[in-house]
């Protein structure tokens, strides 16, 4: 596949930083006109400076206080002592615990803290400033090398923070010109990304590449650049992409392709390299692959990985990078060592996918409803009501299962439910027993 241009020409690098310069010494530029009279701040109504007026926080408030009185706990913020893993501590008590997204079991590995721990002797606890301005370490670079390695690109960007990885990348990339189609189940941050760049949004059916081809038939034409957004796995319902469909719609259509595998990094391919290697397809074959450092890599951020003009370019263009510090250097040594075991351990990736297919296959049996769940990590009890799911999840606790319930407005109302993170450290035992309070 020929390279991409991502809008860099001539010497890119010096263009970036020139341009990255001016942005940082120009002046703010004024919102709006400075009124010539003083206003009168009595017509100003109270709501307007208190937080506990503000609409979203009494959207959140109400709910809770009618939960409280129907003797409904809050499910969440519970306060966890230890590593949450196939189990966790909390209040005091062990729980099964079915919502961490420790996958492989990897945060709370010895060799992955040890990791961490000699990380922090050598650099410190922070990197203390702009990886740009400031200057990198090498377990940063180590990091991003070892991460284009799993989908053989040219290179890969880390950023401290997921979300902020989908936000800055698409609002970089992509502006009011531009068109983004994206799968209808596809995370809020992507969402956040897309408002962010003012570029035209379009959602096509969840997982149907027919849906997807009817808009950019009618659409593609109207704009310059497009994106289509999918996800490697779905963190809500468990399932995943037809990703050779997609990757033929968006070769025919000349648009650009982004795959976000925050959940199939480590859960997917013989060696857990995602969804490339479940389907055996080469890195180029995909613009843009985004994923997470916070699930099967036991820390905290996120990267892009890809062709060298589209890293060089976030590196000096993207403000959740350029003005932002830089990963802490404990936290690129422990997803640095996560990804080591997870290459030198297959039988991780072996336990994870019986323990999941145990799961849905027994789950299935007893007439729970899985959805769409295909059994690689993720899978939904969906309950269809938000308060009978919080209702379920508090009665499992008592019983000492740690699960929690997915309300409306995250899902639709009727498709309410519980939703299990499968482990490789779970047992047999633990899932036979949350199979039979269940039904």
């Amino acid at each position: 596949m020929s390279k991409q241009n991502f809008g860099l020409v001539g010497n890119a690098k010096e263009q970036l930083v020139k341009r990255f310069l001016a942005r940082r010494n120009s002046q703010p530029e004024v919102a709006g006109v400075i009124p010539r009279s003083t206003p009168n701040l009595a017509q100003i109504p109270e709501k307007f400076c208190r937080f506990d007026k503000f609409p979203g926080y009494e959207k959140v408030a109400i709910p809770q206080a009618a939960a409280r009185k129907l003797g409904i706990e809050n499910p969440y913020f519970k306060m966890h002592d230890g590593v949450a893993d196939a189990t966790t501590i909390i209040g005091g008590k062990p729980y099964i615990n079915f919502s961490s997204y420790n996958y492989l079991g990897l945060s709370g590995d010895p060799r992955v803290n040890q990791a961490a721990k000699d990380a922090i002797d050598r650099y410190g606890t922070s990197a203390s400033a702009s990886r740009l301005v400031a200057g990198e370490r090498p377990i940063q670079r180590e990091l991003e090398e070892a991460i284009a390695g799993l989908y053989d690109v040219d290179d890969c960007i880390v950023f401290v923070s997921g979300h902020a990885t989908n936000v800055t990348t698409i609002a970089t990339l992509f502006g009011p010109k531009d068109l983004i189609v994206h799968d209808s189940l596809i995370h809020n941050s992507v969402f956040e990304g897309i408002r962010l760049s003012g570029a035209t949004r379009r959602a096509f059916n969840h997982n149907d590449p027919e849906s997807l081809e009817r808009v950019l038939t009618e659409l593609r034409g109207n704009f310059e650049r497009t994106l289509i957004v999918v996800e490697g796995l779905y963190s809500m319902d468990g399932d995943i992409p037809d990703l050779p469909r997609f990757i033929d719609i968006k070769q025919r259509y000349k648009a650009f392709l982004m795959v976000d595998e925050a959940h199939s990094i480590g859960v997917l391919g013989q060696t857990g390299r995602g969804i490339r290697e479940h389907y055996g397809l080469p890195g180029n074959a995909v613009d843009i692959w985004m994923g997470t450092l916070s699930k099967a890599f036991a820390s905290c951020g996120g990267y892009i990985a890809g062709e060298r003009a589209l890293i060089e370019h976030l590196k000096y263009a993207a403000p959740g990078f350029v003005y932002s510090v830089g990963i802490a250097p404990a936290m690129a040594a422990a997803s640095l060592e996560a990804i080591r075991i997870m290459l030198a351990e297959p039988e991780r990736l072996v336990g994870l996918r019986e323990r999941a297919t145990y799961f849905l296959e027994q789950a299935r049996k007893h007439g729970i409803d899985t959805g769409l769940s295909q059994g690689y990590a993720v899978i939904p009890a969906i309950i269809g009501s938000s308060l009978k799911a919080t209702k379920l999840s508090q009665q499992l606790f008592e019983q000492g299962i740690n699960v929690q319930p997915i309300i409306h407005p995250a899902v639709e109302e009727r498709a309410a439910r519980l939703r299990f993170f499968i482990s490789c450290s779970h047992d047999v035992l633990q899932i036979s027993k949350i199979i039979a309070l269940l039904v």
